[in-house]
């Protein structure tokens, strides 16, 4: 939990084994309602900004599905090579059940209706195809981002083993008609629909970007309007992750502005 004193300064960190850090500044990296309603003494922040951070939407429509598989993924659109080594391809970015928007569209209305998308969209990428190192020799890891999946399903039903198994067997049977041979190559799978992220990642509605990136969170307004600079209402206290401008994505900016911010307020005192 965040520490303040008696002037209601930040003076460090206690640690989950009781441990106590000490510091001017602390630099959150956690998501905004984590960091402001769970980690810090409620009575030193205004009831106003408490109010609007459990406000966020937090709501996430991602079934993350990591897959070890004993061969690379050979796409009809790009048969791989005689010797199965990585094609350029293989090193990207690579989108499925995207062709139109109207395909879109219809996993998204799924979503709506909380089912999880019949022909889901599919972000497949296979890290290993990079770095050698992250699997054993001639097998690889892939890396799936799919949607639509509803947080809570239809009927107020949480996600079972049942559903998450169905889930990832409809996703497979999508990846199979563009790289027929992918379900015979799984060795193993791990599956994390919107509540697991948010339990074992500790992400608010199993938003990787801590808080939708939607124009009324976004700039000025992130998390929150009067806030969007990294600091908050508690002197010495700084968001530094997702949940401040620019957002999300893999950049780190929202980190390297955080700490120009609090390189400046020290500066200043």
């Amino acid at each position: 939990k965040v520490q303040v004193n008696s002037e209601g300064c930040v003076q460090g960190v206690v640690l989950e084994d009781g441990t106590e850090v000490r510091s001017k500044v602390v630099l959150s990296n956690t998501s905004p309602q984590i960091t402001f309603l769970k980690l810090t003494p409620q009575e030193w922040l205004p009831e106003e900004f408490l109010e609007k951070i459990s406000q966020l939407d937090t709501r996430s429509p991602v079934t993350k599905i990591n897959v070890a598989v004993d061969r690379l993924p050979s796409f009809l659109a790009a048969p791989n090579a005689p010797r199965g080594h990585p094609l350029p391809h293989h090193q990207c970015s690579i989108h499925l059940n995207c062709e139109d928007t109207l395909l879109l569209h219809q996993a998204f209305e799924d979503a709506m209706d909380g089912l999880p998308s019949h022909r889901p969209m599919i972000e497949l990428c296979i890290p290993s195809a990079l770095d050698p190192t992250l699997a054993p020799s001639g097998c690889h890891v892939v890396s799936l981002f799919t949607q639509y999946t509803p947080y809570t399903l239809a009927g107020g039903k949480a996600w079972d083993e049942q559903e998450r198994d169905a889930y990832a067997d409809r996703v497979f049977d999508c990846i199979e008609v563009y790289a027929p041979g992918f379900k015979d190559s799984v060795v193993g799978r791990d599956i994390l629909t919107p509540p697991d992220l948010e339990r074992i990642f500790g992400l608010p509605g199993g938003n990787i970007f801590h808080c939708a990136m939607s124009l009324d969170q976004l700039y000025f307004a992130r998390p929150v309007p009067l806030h969007s600079g990294y600091r908050c209402p508690l002197q010495g206290l700084y968001l530094c992750g997702s949940g401040a401008h620019p957002g999300g994505g893999v950049m780190g900016a929202a980190g390297r502005n955080a700490a120009h911010a609090a390189f400046r307020d020290l500066k200043s005192k």
